[in-house]
C-alpha cells in the first residue's frame, strides 16, 4: 500500500488524538450513547472545562460531534468507523 505524505500525517495525527486516556474514556462512554458533558464529566470524575477540553480536540478530529439543544449540548461518536477503531484497538490490548 502507497500511503502519501498527507495520510501519514493523517492518520498520525488520528492516533495522536487517542493517545490520551481521558479522550478514550470518553469514547468509550460515548459507545453507550450521546451524553452531555455534565454526564460525561461526573462519570469520569473530571471538571466539566476539563471534558470539554478533550472534546474539543475528538470534535476537531471528528470522531466526536456535537449536537445543541437550547444551551445544552450533547455528544456522541462521529460515525461507526471511529466505535470499530475503538473495538479493534481494544481486541488489540487485550489478546496482546
Amino acid at each position: 500500500m502507497k500511503l502519501t505524505e498527507l495520510k501519514a500525517i493523517q492518520l498520525a495525527e488520528l492516533f495522536s488524538a487517542l493517545s490520551d486516556a481521558s479522550r478514550v474514556r470518553i469514547i468509550a462512554l460515548l459507545l453507550e450513547g450521546e451524553m452531555g458533558v455534565g454526564s460525561l464529566a461526573e462519570k469520569l470524575n473530571m471538571t466539566e472545562s476539563a471534558v470539554s477540553h478533550q472534546l474539543r480536540g475528538l470534535r476537531q478530529m471528528h470522531l466526536v460531534r456535537a449536537r445543541k439543544i437550547g444551551r445544552r449540548v450533547f455528544y456522541s461518536l462521529d460515525d461507526d468507523h471511529v466505535a470499530r477503531l475503538f473495538s479493534l484497538g481494544l481486541d488489540h490490548i487485550q489478546h496482546g
